[in-house]
């Protein structure tokens, strides 16, 4: 039976869609944990971790109860401090984000009662929602595989509440306790571009700049990731990796979906579909098409009906990919 546990909030979202459709529901770690509960069926067990409020408690386990498979031990309202966002789409893939309520950042102790599990899945939507002391404790107490999304160390808030991107300073030192890094190109400019633009000249987000992935690729695998992806938007997603001192780099192509509704969680659900292609298949080609699948189902509704069974999903990325 595989074990992965997904680690970050579970905040109580709005969201406006660029369809100028409300929707109200809770998000991050849940796009991934119901992802991976519908993926496994009775072959494996998903465990959120998270600090929520007690207003949410109840509601967040019934959303999990109608999957047998997702155990929610480790979910605690105990300090009453969860996650609120409020994100307003301007189009497709950009939005305005606002966060009125902050989660107790998760620590070693949060997940000292667990059992091994094949992979740790960190999805932190801001940078204070994870300590490195977490990761530290994983690397020297456990052997599963640590996923972590890049989203997190480079998002910040004001104290109006403002979400930002910010540049992921310290990167370097939570690099040595990650397996598998990933981030979007927006967040890789925010990682990487400090070291070679000065900060008038970082002012936004370049979509057409890829030019320093190959550089920032080489950094990150000597730092001691095993393997770096990259999403591209709707193009799909390249990843790095090492063969004995030489790098290599392989694009997987997007899954195309016609009519995209709600892009909220995508990045999270793709991070859920690399932990699953490398627990279950031990394999970064199959984790990619696994992540981009998942990625792809997140846009095609508003609610978590969305994401597939196993066999359904294996359907969907054999026609897209010809396997």
């Amino acid at each position: 039976m595989t074990k992965i546990a997904v680690i970050g909030p579970i905040p109580r979202d709005t969201i406006v869609t660029h369809h100028q459709e409300t929707i109200k529901k809770y998000g991050c770690v849940s796009h991934p944990v119901i992802a991976l509960a519908k993926l496994f069926g009775n072959e494996g067990t998903v465990y959120p971790v998270s600090h929520v409020h007690k207003k949410d408690f109840e509601n967040i386990i019934e959303l999990f109860r109608a999957y047998s498979n997702i155990d929610t031990a480790h979910i605690s309202a105990k300090h009453d401090r969860g996650t609120v966002i409020e994100l307003k789409f301007i189009d497709q893939n950009n939005r305005l984000e606002r966060q009125t309520a902050c989660m107790k950042p998760i620590e070693p102790k949060d997940i000292k009662a667990m059992d091994e599990m094949d992979a740790y899945v960190f999805v932190p939507i801001t940078d204070f929602e994870i300590s490195l002391r977490t990761l530290k404790y994983i690397k020297k107490n456990r052997k599963g595989l640590v996923v972590f999304d890049a989203h997190g160390p480079t998002t910040s808030m004001g104290m109006t509440g403002d979400r930002y991107r910010k540049f992921w300073v310290d990167m370097d030192q939570w690099l040595k306790y990650i397996d598998v890094l990933k981030m979007n190109l927006e967040e890789s400019q925010a990682c990487w571009l400090k070291h070679e633009y000065s900060a008038e000249e970082m002012i936004s987000y370049d979509e057409g700049r890829t030019d320093h992935l190959d550089k920032m690729a080489a950094h990150v695998l000597k730092k001691g990731v095993k393997y770096f992806y990259v999403t591209l938007d709707a193009k799909g997603c390249v990843y790095y990796y090492k063969e004995g001192e030489e790098i290599k780099k392989q694009f997987v192509k997007s899954i195309f979906m016609k009519d995209v509704i709600d892009t909220t969680g995508c990045g999270d659900s793709f991070a859920g579909g690399l932990a699953y292609g490398f627990a279950v298949y031990n394999d970064p080609e199959q984790a990619a098409k696994f992540a981009n699948a998942l990625g792809a189902l997140r846009t095609q509704g508003k609610t978590f009906d969305v994401f597939k069974s196993k066999a359904e999903t294996e359907a969907l990325i054999s026609s897209h990919y010809g396997e």
